[in-house]
């Protein structure tokens, strides 16, 4: 079992398949285009109704590469998960959302940005619903094979407004939406960021850097995992399932509390039993929390496909309906069940055979985690959204999973630093006369893992071991606790793709918008 895991492993991440991928790729495109000529062939625009259909199942695609890593990548970096386990599971969940919750009707002008009624020509809302859809999916592709993870809602809300103000000119557009919109570029990965963070240094004090992580873990670890069983059943209810069963916030919450209730005695019984055999160091409390972080990359995975299969679905099944009435403006459309299977098939089809590189770019090429750092990016990716969704916050679900992979990265950077700090103090307070009691202690500090250092620091302080060091020997020390814990590189690279997302979908769905009515009209 475990041999033929890391031969999927292999093949997914395996460069020397691409062109299987992309040949795979285009075959599922062709039998779409297949598909919806078996059926539109009498209508007046049925060539443009397959195009569309095509572009659509590229779009759902591109989000299934681009946008899923953010559900799986946490739990794959951290060894919850292996690639191939992961890749299979994110794509039967998300399927099961699209198709289960992904709803009857859906709104096809994202967040009212702009007002299609105003359009002159209505034969122009097809053309531009279009042209977002292909610019949106052009824009992920990119995005996709710079290794960067944007959002797919700014992708189709950047080519809805720029098609709209070619279309209609800038008036089309309502600016305080888009205001808002740019707002999340910040709020977004900030929360998420500061919600992970925060997990992150409870779990440390209260479990990790205790003496007896054990007796820690019973107590600490089984609230821990009711708090993620309250906040993932409250964030299904409000945003994962709302098609189906429509409730308030404090029904949500209600439902979340049973749930958390039951999860919390199964998780003590559990943690019991463990404890007996457990190794009294952070892997064994690590390994209390793979359960916990497999269940969050499923839930997250058909949320994501209830919510964002719209963003391919939604503005084709816009298409689908004005083709279908002869052409006009439609601001909200029925989803015909082959629409559904579109966006579904496609979410899954682009996880498979382009996810592995952000799954990869997330769960390890940022930062360094393991289990406790994943379930704190998980926790803080359900509690953001709940909570961004009260206040009327526009947050990217996208945004808070990378914020909050930054946000452990650099608190593990903070902690390490504030601990050689203090080292540093300790060695230049005292004077001790043997340099080589001190070096097995410095080699030890030196290995240890953030978690470690605590323990370490209270011995020093304790005993007192402190000896002169040469200046080369403290500048050898400082240089290897400046050690980068988060990769700036894809910090920068990754902010510089969130920023231009929204104006390079838009500037590409202007142009394919001219280019559209100029071969149609």
């Amino acid at each position: 079992m475990a041999s033929s895991s890391g031969y999927l492993d292999n093949l997914l991440s395996s460069p020397t398949t691409e062109r299987y991928r992309v040949g795979l790729s285009l075959l599922f495109l062709l039998g779409i285009w297949l598909l919806v000529g078996s059926f539109s062939h009498d209508l007046p625009n049925g060539m443009l109704l397959m195009a569309a259909a095509v572009i659509g199942g590229y779009m759902a695609i591109n989000i299934g590469a681009n946008d899923v890593a953010n559900n799986v990548g946490p739990a794959v970096g951290s060894g919850a998960l292996s690639l191939g386990a992961a890749v299979i599971l994110a794509a039967i969940f998300e399927a099961a959302g699209a198709l289960i919750a992904g709803g009857d009707v859906v709104s096809t002008i994202k967040g009212g940005i702009i007002d299609p009624t105003t359009l002159d020509d209505p034969r122009s809302f097809v053309w531009l619903m279009t042209a977002a859809l292909l610019a949106g999916a052009l824009w992920l592709n990119l995005a996709t094979w710079m290794g960067a993870p944007v959002s797919t809602t700014h992708s189709i809300v950047g080519g809805v407004l720029g098609a709209g103000i070619a279309a209609g000119g800038w008036q089309i557009a309502d600016w305080a939406v888009m205001g808002k919109i740019a707002a999340s570029w910040v709020i977004s990965p900030v929360l998420g960021g500061l919600l992970a963070a925060l997990f992150l240094f409870l779990i440390n004090k209260t479990v990790l850097y205790r003496q007896n992580l054990v007796s820690s873990a019973r107590t600490f670890v089984p609230w821990l995992v009711s708090i993620m069983a309250w906040a993932f059943t409250t964030y299904l209810m409000v945003k994962g399932v709302k098609k189906i069963v429509k409730v308030d916030i404090i029904d949500a919450s209600l439902i979340g509390l049973a749930v958390a209730a039951a999860v919390f005695f199964a998780m003590r019984n559990l943690v019991s039993r463990r404890a007996a055999t457990m190794e009294n160091s952070t892997d064994g409390v690590n390994t209390l929390f793979t359960w916990p972080l497999i269940c969050a990359a499923a839930l997250l995975s058909f949320a994501h496909g209830a919510n964002d299969v719209a963003n391919a679905i939604g503005p084709l099944a816009a298409i689908n309906d004005a083709i279908q009435a002869g052409g006009g403006v439609v601001t909200s459309a029925s989803i015909p069940l082959w629409v559904m299977l579109v966006g579904a098939l496609g979410l899954s089809v682009g996880l498979m055979l382009f996810g592995p590189r952000l799954i990869k770019t997330v769960g390890s090429e940022i930062t360094e985690l393991d289990k406790t750092r994943a379930f704190c990016i998980a926790l803080s990716a359900a509690l953001t959204v709940i909570l961004a969704s009260q206040l009327g916050l526009p947050v990217s679900s996208t945004h808070i999973a990378i914020g909050g992979v930054f946000g452990v990265g650099f608190l593990r950077e903070y902690l390490k630093s504030n601990y050689a700090s203090q080292l540093h103090k300790i060695i230049e307070a005292h004077e001790p006369a043997d340099q080589e009691r001190l070096k097995p202690f410095l080699d030890d500090f030196r290995n240890a893992t953030l978690e470690e250092m605590e323990s370490l620091l209270k011995r020093a302080k304790k005993k007192k071991q402190q000896v002169p060091l040469s200046k080369s020997e403290r500048k050898r020390l400082k240089k290897i606790y400046k050690e980068e814990m988060v990769k700036r590189s894809h910090l920068t690279r990754i902010a510089a793709a969130w920023i231009i997302t929204v104006p390079a979908s838009a500037l590409m769905a202007a142009f394919l918008f001219f280019a559209l009515r100029g071969m149609m009209v």
